[in-house]
């Protein structure tokens, strides 16, 4: 049997000419809540690693809202909850007005610790004059008090 060894595929990173949106330079971001040392910026941001944590149960929003409308060509989320099973929804959607939104995506997932906590999804868009992004999370259908949580939101 012939074979060989193969390099394990990098991780995920944008093509140099697609390069992550500054977020803190380029919008303003209105969220329903933030548990303390958890803010949304931790979730944005490029450096920061803790992520971002609803400070109640429930739904919750994220809205990021352009200074001026942008072109958006890839959406990168990333989700994790070692700590309780519970079946997450979230729905993506933009806008060109910031009043008439139309859905990018709309996904559930299933988080099992400990083997299944880590949620990533990675969509490749053409969306132009894109004023406002918004992500609705449901971290719970079945009306548990786990709390929505967002490792981070990379926009290109």
């Amino acid at each position: 049997m012939r074979k060989r060894l193969i390099s394990p595929t990098p991780p995920s990173v944008p093509p140099p000419d697609q390069a992550w949106l500054d977020l803190d330079r380029t919008a303003v971001v209105e969220v329903t809540s933030e548990e303390n040392g958890y803010p949304i910026e931790s979730a944005l941001l490029e450096g920061e690693n803790r992520g971002w944590r609803a400070a109640n149960s429930g739904t919750q929003t994220i809205r990021l809202i352009f200074d001026e409308p942008q072109r958006l060509r890839r959406i990168r989320l990333v989700f994790e909850d070692r700590e309780n099973s519970r079946t997450q929804e979230f729905v993506l959607r933009w806008s060109h007005d910031g009043h008439s939104f139309q859905e990018i995506v709309r996904q559930q997932w299933n988080f099992s610790p400990p083997g299944s906590v880590l949620e990533i999804e990675d969509y490749t868009v053409e969306l132009s004059e894109v004023k406002v992004l918004e992500l609705v999370i449901v971290p719970d259908k079945n009306c548990g008090a786990a709390r929505a949580s967002l490792v981070s939101l990379r926009l290109a």
